[in-house]
């Protein structure tokens, strides 16, 4: 039974990671019809009471005066004119401010506009990056990201750990490249020689970190609203599973994998990694507590000892 309520629990803990969770132109209305005026009208009237002479003369001068009144109007299509420039003038201010971040390295970083090419350099900012509501804007992921399913439909750029493939990644053309704490030095300086704007989000510790880098993305992506409200969702989450596991006294003993790419000696995560910190927050003991390092490989032997529920 506490199996089960624990695995329900670390399920809602760890969705956190899975949850994918021009201007108007006013109508211009007809330019209104040119209303005679009673002088005119008067005008027109009495004109046949002159001569016959002044009456000829009249009758033509007057279609020119006719036309002159239905040629009115023209300053009236100046006028819609300046009005449609005053329509487009707020566009241009759209634009808004640039965009100016300090990354987790301490580099700031501008953007003109919110990111539409975006290359993902590992797991975790792809998933970031899809949550936000930015999947549609990313063009390039590393080969671990795979998730969500929707991550295998955008170009592979390689593995992590300096294994990334450049050429791939600048014909790609990004307007953005997102790196993380996993990405090699090397290669960040690499992509910041060929002038490509390079972005790197330090991996969280505890949820307000995640909460952070969540809307860090959702302003370089320019999703700032549909991400307030995905934090909203993960907090209520948090708040539920918290409140459950009040109950709980015995903590289960979790192995969480990471990468199983050697059956042997897989790789999971030890304490101060956010990992760790939701295995805790679920209820749950860490395997990996007992061994030093935030990223490790833990033998099968080992793992047999240990015996984790």
């Amino acid at each position: 039974m506490k199996k089960n309520m624990f695995l329900i629990l670390t399920t809602l803990l760890f969705g956190l990671f899975l949850v994918a969770c021009g201007s108007t132109e006013q109508p211009v209305s007809d330019p209104p019809a040119v209303d005679t005026t009673e002088e005119e009208a008067e005008a027109v009237v009495e004109e046949p009471s002159e001569e016959m002479a002044e009456e000829t003369s009249s009758e033509v001068e007057e279609p020119a005066a006719t036309e002159e009144a239905m040629e009115e109007p023209e300053p009236e299509a100046e006028e819609v004119s300046a009005t449609e420039e005053a329509t487009e003038e707020p566009a241009s201010e759209s634009a808004g401010e640039p965009i100016i971040l300090t990354d987790g390295l301490g580099q700031t970083i501008e953007l003109m506009e919110p990111a539409q090419r975006i290359v993902s350099l590992a797991p975790s900012n792809t998933e970031i990056l899809f949550a936000v509501g930015a999947g549609a804007q990313v063009v390039g992921r590393d080969s671990f990201s795979d998730y969500p399913e929707a991550a295998f439909e955008v170009a592979d750029i390689g593995g992590g750990f300096a294994e990334l493939d450049m050429e791939t990644i600048i014909s790609l053309e990004p307007d953005l490249v997102l790196a993380a704490d996993i990405t090699a030095p090397e290669q960040i300086q690499a992509l910041t020689d060929v002038d490509l704007t390079v972005f790197a989000l330090t991996n969280p510790v505890e949820l307000p970190g995640m909460f952070d880098n969540l809307r860090t993305v959702a302003i370089l992506t320019g999703h700032e609203a549909e991400t307030e409200a995905l934090i909203v969702t993960l907090e209520e989450r948090v708040t539920a599973v918290s409140d459950t596991i009040t109950a709980v006294e015995e903590k289960p003993l979790v192995f969480y994998e990471i990468d199983g790419t050697d059956p042997n000696a897989p790789w999971t995560t030890g304490t101060g990694t956010f990992v760790d910190t939701l295995i805790n927050m679920a209820g749950g003991e860490n395997v990996a507590a007992v061994l030093e390092g935030a990223w490790i490989q833990i033998s099968i032997e080992e793992l047999i000892v240990q015996d984790p529920e």
